[in-house]
């Protein structure tokens, strides 16, 4: 079973800054993290694994730090890591980022299970796991919260609703986007933090995938940031104490003024 899951890096959500002059985050200095989402992405991998063998490879798609998530996600029970790192990747949206990340899955030859988290914590979008299995052209079931079965030809999973949820029976190869209900991610072990170290990370660029660099970063992100700002904090405001009842009268005679009631 080859299992593939696809993360990211993003910065540790305490401290975020935003560029406005390119309308992008600011990275340069800041402490990043695998994206939230993308930690129960890695954990399904690694239980499937152990549930039926075979190997998980882990891609993320960044500048040359971001080498560091790929050994945290082997040290967790990945088997090796792939880091897509090119200029020409730059400034992606989530189309030109599903186009890379796609590419990439091909290159590398068979598989079977693509695994992503739901969203990305610096975008919100949950764009790019859709993307790629359409890419890929397989299926894909989104809001995975539990893999009941799988074997080498299909993949039975329940998918969250708002009212319960769906089961689904898919045939392989098919991608999975996870929520954060799926598991509960495992800690390093000391054994998997020292094989994290000796790991060695495949590095690929966009000629070495064969990528169309016209796909590829800013070249092939339809989607622009024209504008950023701050809103305005929210000033004035009333506020009442005492006792309930008066207060309920005060408040009552309040909005009553305002013409509110």
């Amino acid at each position: 079973m080859n299992i593939i899951v696809c993360i990211k890096q993003v910065p540790n959500t305490t401290n975020v800054q935003i560029d406005h002059e390119t309308g992008r985050l600011k990275r340069d200095g800041l402490e990043s993290i695998i994206n939230p989402f993308d930690e129960y992405a890695i954990e399904e991998g690694v239980r499937i694994k152990e549930r039926v063998g075979g190997k998980v490879t882990v891609i993320t798609m960044g500048p040359p730090q971001a080498e560091a998530v790929l050994r945290e996600a082997i040290a967790k029970g990945a088997d090796e890591g792939v880091l897509l790192s090119d200029r020409a990747f730059g400034g992606a949206d989530t189309l030109a980022t599903s186009y890379a990340l796609s590419t990439a899955v091909r290159f590398l030859g068979k598989f079977d299970i693509v695994i992503c988290g739901k969203q990305a914590s610096d975008g919100d979008t949950a764009q790019v796991g859709p993307g790629i299995a359409e890419m890929l052209d397989i299926p894909h079931v989104a809001y995975v919260k539990k893999v009941e079965s799988v074997d080498d030809k299909t993949i039975k999973v329940e998918r969250m609703m708002e009212d319960g949820y769906d089961l689904i029976e898919s045939s392989l190869p098919v991608l999975l986007t996870v929520v954060k209900e799926i598991n509960n991610p495992r800690v390093a072990s000391l054994k998997g933090k020292m094989v994290a170290k000796k790991a060695v990370i495949k590095v690929l660029d966009a000629a070495a995938i064969g990528a169309d660099v016209k796909k590829t970063g800013l070249n092939g992100s339809p989607t622009q940031v024209m504008k950023i700002f701050t809103p305005p904090q929210r000033t004035g405001g009333e506020k009442f104490t005492g006792e309930p009842n008066k207060v309920a009268v005060a408040l009552v005679k309040r909005l009553s003024d305002l013409s509110l009631i």
